[in-house]
């Protein structure tokens, strides 16, 4: 019976010890969760932090600033005169097209002049390899004299080379080459530059 009793206080003792290791392991464990569940807080700020540089460092390479060619008296002729656009472009050419809408628009104020008949409509264009290729409809052959007719042209040939002076210029009206502008038959040697407007078609 002593027996009995004995292994009974021996079993409750060593009840008694698992328990308080239980309850210190327990501790522990909830410690460590606070602590681990804490760690990774100084970690969000830096990376909310970086987040706002990415859309900044994208914007200054999008936007570009093309030209629109005006037609400006000057003595007894005309000279052309550019306007700068400012552009967000994204896409290839877009620049360059939303130039040539402004250019189709006509100009707003000033003394700057256009000799592109209203109404005419940019069908395409195309800028790659030392090359622009720009499409109007019908509407740019109609009306004017010779003056007027080389005073379009360049107005086309500087807009169109803009972004690259040095580009050639081919110019469709509906999807064919222009050859030859107007009722007074002014010939149109392709490609064009602007060096070679200069010489051959001056205002």
């Amino acid at each position: 019976m002593k027996d009995q009793q004995g292994s009974n206080r021996i079993s409750s003792g060593v009840i008694a010890a698992v328990s308080a290791v239980v309850v210190a392991v327990g501790g522990g464990v909830a410690w460590f969760t606070t602590q681990s569940s804490n760690t990774p807080t100084p970690s969000n700020p830096s990376s909310r932090i970086q987040q706002p540089a990415q859309p900044s460092t994208r914007q200054p390479g999008n936007e570009q600033t093309p030209n629109v060619y005006w037609l400006r008296p000057k003595d007894k002729n005309v000279t052309l005169v550019p306007q700068p656009v400012k552009v967000a472009s994204v896409l290839p050419n877009q620049a360059l097209e939303a130039a040539f809408q402004s250019l189709l628009a006509g100009p707003t104020a000033g003394t700057d002049s256009t000799t592109i008949p209203k109404g005419t409509k940019l069908l395409g264009l195309k800028a790659e390899n030392n090359e622009v290729h720009v499409n109007l409809s019908e509407d740019f052959t109609s009306g004017g004299g010779s003056t007027s007719m080389m005073g379009r042209v360049g107005q086309v040939v500087y807009t169109a080379t803009t972004l690259n002076p040095k580009a050639k210029v081919y110019i469709d009206v509906n999807g064919k080459p222009l050859d030859v502008l107007g009722g007074e038959g002014v010939e149109i040697q392709q490609p064009l530059t602007r060096e070679q407007f200069q010489k051959d078609y001056p205002l």
